[in-house]
């Protein structure tokens, strides 16, 4: 794949936070943040192993390479702590291409999952993917918030293990005229 998605920086940086693509220095956070019910417990299959832990690095990493985005981990650039994951991933039943955040219970309430995420879609959509998606189960609230606050919108919804789930997206066609933002509003 050529184009502008492989051609983006792969380092953000916000107001209050550095996202990184993840690396092998990254993985005793990654695996204690996926470890923990608390955060993974309401992510696509659960929490992880430490095995799988060190498996999804690999996979992220090499999906960095191969697609030119991914997930990455997420610190606060005052004092360098570990606060969770954002990132860009396909999603496994075909929907396409999902925003996802997972942070430290710690960070609730303080907007580093919105500052994450919207830096992470921006991204997406600045690297030319016109279409991002984002699901939450419908009892939980903040991820939900999060997503409506960044101007992602709820488009559908299906059952996943019996749990309601809810889709949201993003759509910024390359060239097409986009609304005004909240800001101009």
């Amino acid at each position: 794949m050529t184009g502008p998605i492989l051609a983006a920086p792969r380092t953000l940086t916000t107001a209050r936070l550095s996202l990184l693509p993840p690396g092998p220095e990254h993985l005793p956070e990654l695996q204690r943040l996926k470890a923990d019910e608390r955060v993974f417990g309401l992510m696509l299959h659960g929490t992880r192993s430490l095995e799988r832990t060190r498996e999804e690095l690999e996979d992220d990493m090499e999906f960095w390479l191969v697609r030119g985005y991914g997930t990455w981990s997420v610190f606060e650039r005052a004092t360098g702590d570990f606060l969770g994951i954002t990132g860009l991933m396909e999603r496994p039943d075909g929907r396409g291409v999902a925003l996802r955040f997972a942070l430290w219970p710690e960070c609730r309430g303080k907007g580093y999952a919105r500052e994450a995420a919207a830096a992470a879609l921006e991204f997406g959509h600045r690297a030319g993917l016109g279409r991002i998606i984002a699901v939450a189960r419908d009892t939980n609230l903040a991820s939900r918030g999060v997503l409506t606050d960044i101007g992602m919108t709820e488009c559908g919804e299906f059952r996943h293990q019996g749990h309601r789930m809810l889709v949201f997206e993003s759509v910024r066609w390359p060239g097409a005229v986009q609304p005004p933002s909240r800001e101009a509003s």
